[in-house]
């Protein structure tokens, strides 16, 4: 059983430490064409869904924020966005990013498994490389279905990323992956990273060892809400960077819908 408290206390700890370089990721992202490709991504799907809506009337959720990628890009657009995240350095970082955008944008330090927020609060929630860090991720996703509106669409972006801890196979693409890197010369996406550290927090996660995205499906599905998988996803939001270094963990999108008569 995970120890919750100490779990908490290691996560905050390490992405306290780690908000500035992780926030310079970002700010790389935001200065190239990568801001192009995931506002598509992200606009696209929602206007799909939403075809009778203007964007002003749409209200996001951005869980996980982090250094507030995701939050900029929908603010952008013209989405009344609200950002949150439990790391008051990441919080920090991501008002920094947004800029002259901050203003507009609603940045709350908040736990992502316990939303303080009323229910169908959100008609879309939006959420990248996170759900894989947290302790408890089912309760996650039954409070994401709670702040959900009826019809409301959920899109979550995560991979496998430390299963290579617990499968012998994935250990060894895990490898080949960073052969790839130094081979290629392209950068490595582990540099600034305390490798080490993560791992011991990877493997006190749950999702660590389960295999994605069939444990997120089953678990949505049970939530009550209909749910479609793009296991292609990378392919169009990934640079051939990001591609090297993670063949062997795909990013995969789990999307899900809050049926109407909720």
């Amino acid at each position: 059983m995970i120890d919750l408290q100490g779990y908490t206390r290691q996560n905050v700890s390490y992405w306290t430490v780690r908000a500035p370089s992780y926030s310079g990721v970002t700010r790389e992202e935001l200065d190239s064409g990568q801001r192009r490709v995931w506002r598509q991504t992200l606009d696209e799907r929602i206007q799909a869904h939403f075809p009778g809506k203007i964007r002003p009337e749409i209200r996001v959720l951005d869980v996980g924020t982090g250094p507030g990628f995701f939050a900029i890009l929908l603010t952008e657009l013209g989405y009344p966005t609200t950002a949150v995240d439990y790391t008051d350095a990441m919080l920090r970082q991501a008002r920094k990013n947004a800029g002259d955008l901050a203003p507009g944008i609603r940045f709350l330090q908040m736990d992502a498994q316990a939303l303080a927020f009323p229910a169908a609060s959100f008609d879309v929630i939006v959420s990248r490389n996170l759900t894989w860090n947290l302790p408890q991720p089912e309760l996650a996703y039954r409070q994401w279905a709670r702040v959900l509106s009826p019809g409301g669409l959920l899109l979550n972006f995560d991979a496998n990323w430390y299963r290579y801890l617990y499968d012998g196979q994935a250990e060894t693409e895990h490898q080949a992956d960073r052969e790839n890197v130094h081979a290629s010369g392209v950068a490595d996406d582990t540099a600034g990273t305390d490798v080490a550290a993560m791992e011991t927090i990877a493997r006190q996660s749950p999702l660590s060892r389960s295999m994605r995205l069939q444990w997120d499906c089953k678990v949505l599905e049970a939530l009550g809400l209909r749910v479609s998988a793009d296991t292609n996803i990378w392919q169009q939001v990934w640079t051939r960077t990001e591609w090297i270094n993670n063949a062997s963990t795909p990013m995969f999108l789990v999307s899900a819908v809050k049926p109407a008569t909720c």
